[in-house]
């Protein structure tokens, strides 16, 4: 049997055995999300958990999430993010060595903002400590423009850095690649050439089988999307971050991801972001439209359906 399929063989057993009691009891799933603006956009995690607990009878979501906008894995990693992947047995020593490394850097460049935003983190991490000595179940890994070339990308360099702590604690690996390259302000007339994003895909499912993670592969399915539905848009006019469509298509992956099942049929079917139009006005988004979306019967099928099309074209690439 090949490499990859023994991989795939193994994950769906994790899937299998860890999840398969969860419509006959209660479970608790904690799950942590590494990521920038891309995850903090529309509360993505709150989606996920959504989708996760409508689908998934008698499961509790407990998320926590580390958010430095514009920030990459390798940021985290040098913002001392680890020890929140670690929580479970950091020791108080190593988050004081950690802050007094950050309280360097501040001084050094007083505009450094990510190094007093993980300064107040790690305070909080160390405060808390023992009330938090609990492990992962999934760590959720994003990618941002750090994924563009191939083998040399950082994302490549700092996913497995991250992926092999998480699994020292038995818990698994999401790798959400998100597509900010690809996305479109405005309908397409046409079908946006395939090449270069299954050259990306490739990439990340060599990744994914060398550190025995799932995938949300926003590339994948944005491309889907765009071949199926060119009449919906994928980001902001007025803001160059995701939009409610493809929020929720990543809701939507990163459900099938966990569970390795189909989330046709969720009832789930909106999405709100969290930053308004211009003033005061915080009911409408960034180009002016409803700041929640909430989707007719048949975008909220289709969208599911291409969601999960988009996930079963990128496991092609890992048989």
């Amino acid at each position: 049997m090949q490499k990859t399929s023994l991989v795939r063989l193994f994950l769906f057993l994790m899937v299998l055995f860890g999840f398969s009691s969860l419509h006959s009891e209660e479970k608790e799933l904690k799950v942590l999300f590494i990521g920038n603006s891309y995850t903090a956009r529309h509360n993505l995690a709150e989606t996920v958990k959504k989708m996760a607990e409508a689908g998934q009878p008698g499961l509790t979501f407990s998320q926590t999430q580390v958010i430095y906008g514009g920030r990459r894995p390798v940021d985290h990693w040098n913002l001392f993010t680890q020890n929140v992947v670690n929580q479970y047995k950091v020791t108080a020593e190593e988050i004081e060595a950690s802050i007094a490394e950050l309280e360097k850097i501040e001084e050094k460049d007083p505009l450094k903002k990510y190094a007093k935003s993980a300064i107040g983190n790690q305070r909080e991490l160390l405060k808390n400590l023992e009330k938090r000595r609990e492990k992962w179940d999934v760590v959720v890994l994003q990618s941002y423009r750090d994924d563009l070339e191939g083998a040399d990308s950082l994302y490549m360099e700092y996913a497995p850095k991250f992926a092999e702590l998480a699994k020292a604690q038995g818990a698994r690996v999401i790798l959400y690649e998100t597509t900010p390259n690809t996305q479109n302000a405005k309908a397409l007339t046409e079908a946006p050439d395939a090449a270069p994003i299954l050259v990306k895909e490739k990439a990340i499912a060599a990744l994914a089988d060398e550190i025995g993670a799932e995938v949300a592969p926003m590339s994948m399915i944005a491309l889907v999307c765009q071949q199926e539905r060119p009449d919906l848009t994928l980001r902001f006019v007025n803001d160059a971050h995701l939009n409610q469509t493809l929020s929720y298509l990543t809701g939507l992956a990163i459900y099938a991801a966990l569970f390795d099942e189909s989330p046709v049929g969720l009832p789930i079917d909106s999405v709100t972001d969290i930053r308004y139009w211009e003033g005061t006005d915080k009911t409408k988004d960034r180009d002016g439209d409803p700041i929640t979306r909430k989707f007719s019967e048949k975008d909220r099928k289709e969208l599911q359906e291409i969601a999960w099309k988009g996930r079963q074209e990128f496991l092609k690439l890992r048989e």
